[in-house]
């Protein structure tokens, strides 16, 4: 069975994050989706809208997805991939490059991201239009 895996923080779930996953099931027989903690958020500057459990809950109501797990540091990518016998590690093309040392444990694949969405872009959008 090939095993596809992708991190990400899936805030303000939109239709890119959709086709990414589902992509994902096209690529590989289980899907797994490790999603940015609230405390892994903070460490990077970020913070989502949408709590932890519910982003978490959120990503396991999709068809396309078997397995969440929490995203807790940069560094557990390695370990994720030798625990759950990852063939395929997934990103978005914006993150094109930056996961390439990961080629010594499984492929490593970038999907070019829908064009036009983001949750930067929504949440931006929200922003103007709450400052009218």
């Amino acid at each position: 069975m090939k095993t596809v895996i992708t991190y990400g923080t899936f805030d303000m779930f939109h239709v890119g994050h959709l086709r990414l996953l589902k992509r994902m099931s096209e690529l590989g027989e289980r899907v797994i989706v490790a999603v940015s903690t609230d405390e892994f958020n903070a460490l990077k500057g970020k913070k989502a809208l949408v709590p932890y459990e519910e982003r978490r809950e959120i990503i396991e109501a999709i068809q396309y997805v078997d397995l969440v797990i929490p995203e807790y540091s940069w560094g557990q990518k390695e370990k994720d991939i030798a625990d759950y016998t990852v063939d395929l590690f997934v990103m978005g093309d914006d993150w094109a490059g930056k996961f390439d040392y990961l080629k010594n444990h499984c492929r490593v694949f970038y999907i070019d991201r829908t064009r036009g969405i983001s949750s930067s872009s929504i949440k931006r959008a929200l922003m103007l239009e709450v400052g009218k």
